[in-house]
């Protein structure tokens, strides 16, 4: 129902993201399954990566794979949404901090890994590559809630939220020791295992029990106009990255 009393069918809404972030947060392998599957020994401690604002994209928005890419892949995660500015709020406070919870999908270019490893600027950065929503949820326990991941209604990734390795209120209060955290800024909190590529065509969701489910197109863009810089590459570490516990050897590698 819109403000003048219309109403609209679910299905021809267009949406917007749930929130206009200042900064996009990410951190590394934060679910035991997805450090399992790459041998990954266990961390002492998170380790983070950041996303442009740009990269902020919608449900039902459309991702688009690079015409000289192949290795475009999903992860599905939570994103926790800022509320109110934070800066040095110890854990167990962290939960009043926050707008609530969202179905997220962590999109990445593994075209680009060889160059971007470090930072993966390109890999995770490009526009569109971090949908988030359909809304923001509170008032629930997300630690009693399950991440689920589908491409063309098939569930390729599921765990618990309670196997994630760095709870939620701790990478809060972690990255709010140094870094203020604004109302609207997105916390990514990690993916299980099996990110997979994606191909043209197919429909990718991410569901978060209780909250609800992230619908995204994937769609293939025009090549970029101008041969300047690196080019994707497609080698066996990108391979190894994009196909995980899949990966296959092949001639040569």
């Amino acid at each position: 129902v819109l403000g003048d009393g219309r109403r609209v069918r679910e299905a021809d809404a267009a949406y917007l993201p749930p929130c206009d972030p200042t900064k996009i947060l990410a951190v590394h392998l934060n679910y035991d399954s997805r450090r399992i599957e790459f041998g990954a020994p266990e961390q002492a401690t998170p380790s983070y990566f950041q996303k442009p604002t740009t990269s902020m994209n919608a449900h039902r928005g459309k991702l688009h794979l690079p015409q000289d890419c192949q290795y475009l892949n999903y992860e599905g995660e939570i994103a926790a949404i800022v509320g109110k500015p934070m800066r040095n709020v110890a854990p167990e406070d962290c939960w009043d901090y926050l707008a609530g919870f969202a179905p997220s999908n962590d999109i990445g270019c593994h075209d680009y890994r060889d160059t971007d490893s470090g930072g993966m600027t390109r890999v995770k950065g490009m526009d569109g590559f971090c949908p988030v929503g359909p809304g923001i949820v509170r008032g629930i326990d997300i630690r009693k809630e399950t991440l689920r991941t589908y491409i063309n209604g098939k569930v390729v990734q599921e765990d618990p939220v309670a196997n994630i390795t760095f709870g939620i209120d701790y990478l809060l209060a972690d990255l709010c020791r140094h870094i203020t955290l604004l109302p609207g800024d997105v916390i990514l909190t990690g993916t299980p295992a099996n990110s997979r590529p994606m191909a043209e065509g197919d429909v990718v969701e991410v569901e978060v029990t209780g909250i609800g489910r992230l619908t995204n197109y994937v769609a293939r863009c025009p090549a970029p106009a101008h041969t300047i810089g690196h080019q994707p590459t497609d080698t066996v570490g990108v391979r190894r990255v994009a196909f995980g516990s899949d990966y296959v050897k092949r001639e040569g590698d």
